[in-house]
């Protein structure tokens, strides 16, 4: 059984950055599309990155040129740098994995990611960005 575990989340002013991390157990790490989803309060979730098991990565566009996902096997955990910070990203950030979608690993593709179908969330670690 695969844990995904989040962290590195917190407050920041505009301008600022974060690095989340999310620290895998259970599961050959670099098996799996692995990814960073979020949701603010009150809008739908939005696919924000996602690394593919030949390590090429997607962006949304609403991030592109200012986050950075990347991942450690060694260390089996995935990380999201977040530079240049804007209120709009504020949200509850969240991993995913699923071993199905290599191949077809994308940011948007992140978002079909579920529990329920054999995919993997950890519980989420909040970002909040200050104007």
């Amino acid at each position: 059984q695969v844990q995904l575990v989040e962290s590195g989340g917190g407050s920041v002013q505009s301008g600022g950055s974060l690095r989340l991390s999310c620290e895998a157990s259970g599961g050959t790490y670099s098996a799996y599309c692995m990814g960073w989803f979020r949701q603010a309060p009150g809008k739908e979730r939005e696919g924000v990155a996602a690394i593919d098991s030949d390590g090429s990565t997607t962006y949304a566009d609403s991030v592109k040129g200012r986050f950075s996902i990347a991942q450690d096997n060694a260390k089996n955990t995935l990380y999201l740098q977040m530079n240049s910070l804007k209120p709009e990203d504020t949200a509850m950030y969240y991993c995913a994995a699923d071993p199905a979608l290599i191949g077809h690993c994308s940011a948007s593709q992140i978002l079909i990611i579920h529990p329920a179908y054999g995919g993997y969330w950890g519980q989420g670690t909040q970002v909040t960005v200050s104007s």
